[in-house]
């Protein structure tokens, strides 16, 4: 083999094995990779089933129901909702009328099965993906939560 067609040769091998390295890598990112969306979002444009997400939006009032260690509830945009359900100990800060974002699921019945719950800090924290589905429906409201959203003493 002469001088020429074995650097040829070399980079023919190195540029697979590049592409190979790229390709892999892109694979491994798309399976971790999880998306965001409000309730708004879900009901424009849809999401298939089984596909992992996060949704977050604020617990309407009134909407949690425990049965047992699974809880149901509902998210909301204050434009569209989303009955989302937990099985598992939910946050300590976990509540009516506050900011929640969950990962995982949607069912074939629309429900929206969650892997993972997680609440605001404190009254001043929103999660960012909420916070700015909020501004973009033009629902929000800065400021501490209402008096029905305060924890009872």
């Amino acid at each position: 083999m002469t001088r020429k067609k074995r650097r040829l040769y070399f980079v023919v091998l190195g540029m697979l094995a590049l592409f190979a390295a790229a390709g892999l890598t892109l694979t491994a990112f798309q399976d971790n990779l999880v998306f965001f969306y409000s309730p708004t979002d879900l009901q424009e444009k849809g999401v298939d089933q089984g596909r992992r997400f996060r949704v977050g939006g604020l617990v309407e009032e009134g909407s949690v129901v425990r049965d047992g260690e699974t809880v149901r509830f509902i998210v909301t945009d204050l434009m569209n909702t989303v009955t989302v359900r937990y099985t598992g100990m939910l946050p300590d800060l976990f509540r009516e009328g506050q900011g929640v974002v969950a990962e995982g699921a949607m069912d074939g019945a629309g429900t929206f099965v969650a892997a993972s719950v997680l609440a605001k800090h404190d009254e001043n924290y929103m999660p960012p993906e909420v916070a700015e589905s909020l501004k973009a429906s033009g629902k929000w409201q800065h400021g501490p939560p209402t008096a029905a959203a305060a924890p009872a003493p």
